[in-house]
Parts: structure tokens; C-alpha cells; sequence
């Protein structure tokens, strides 16, 4: 579902114009970011937990050179789903959900088992961003 999309539900199910809507929602998303930007942390309850925390610096690889590179400290946002959230997903049916992809943990047989992937796991890191190679973290 899009932003567009919850807009337009929004608005038919309030009696509102799309236009009013859409700067509602923008402006909760606004001070939804505006929070996070100056206190760290906005808990929005039965909904979840957005929060910023500082990722330690490390090496990596690059898989295509097998140059080491280093991985700065950065800042991302972390969420926590709420209680509600979290009952609501775990009853879904996992039949109408799409597959992850190959590789990853995900229940192919369908029996509630995971068995974890034998490569380790290939990680998008802003220095590889710019010029589109990925890295590999290195152990």
C-alpha cells in the first residue's frame, strides 16, 4: 500500500477531501520524523516504537575486489511493533504473504522449521551505495 493509497481510504472512510487528508497524514509523518530527528525516540502506542541508534563502524569486503573497506559509524532508525501490531501480524495467514528470497531463512517446507542458510549474510553499506557495490562484512 502506497502513501496514495491510504490517503484515499482515509478520506472515503472520514467524509474528508483527498486533498485535506493527504496534508494530514504528511504532517503526522512530518512530526513523526521531526521527533525522531530532535529526541531520538517516538513511541506511538498500540502502534510501535521508532528509534535512532548510532551503528558502530566496521570493516567490510567488497565481493567483486576482495578490497577490505571501512563501513563508518552511522545513524538508523530501528522499529519496534507494538503488542497490538504484533498479535495482528502473528494470526495472519502466511499463505497470502510472498515468498522472501532464495537463500534467506524463510519456512520452505512449510512445517514451521527455519533452517538457516549456510552463506553469511550480504549487508548494502553507504560506502558501496554511490557507486552501486555492494560489501560484505568481514569476520
Amino acid at each position: 500500500m502506497t502513501k496514495k493509497e491510504i490517503v484515499k481510504q482515509i478520506s472515503e472512510e472520514l467524509d474528508l477531501t483527498q486533498l485535506k487528508t493527504k496534508e494530514i497524514v504528511q504532517r503526522t509523518l512530518d512530526a513523526i520524523i521531526k521527533t525522531l530527528v530532535e529526541e531520538g525516540r517516538i513511541e506511538l502506542r498500540n502502534f510501535g516504537v521508532f528509534e535512532v541508534k548510532r551503528r558502530a563502524p566496521r570493516k567490510a569486503r567488497n565481493p567483486r575486489t576482495g578490497d577490505k573497506v571501512y563501513v563508518p559509524a552511522k545513524n538508523v532508525v530501528t522499529f519496534k511493533p507494538g503488542k497490538e501490531m504484533e498479535e495482528l501480524v502473528r494470526k495472519m495467514n502466511p499463505e497470502d504473504l510472498p515468498l522472501l528470497d532464495e537463500g534467506s531463512d524463510a519456512d520452505l517446507v512449510k512445517d514451521g522449521s527455519v533452517e538457516p542458510s549456510s552463506e553469511p549474510p550480504q549487508t548494502a553499506s553507504p560506502a558501496g551505495a554511490e557507486t552501486g557495490e555492494s560489501v560484505r562484512e568481514t569476520t
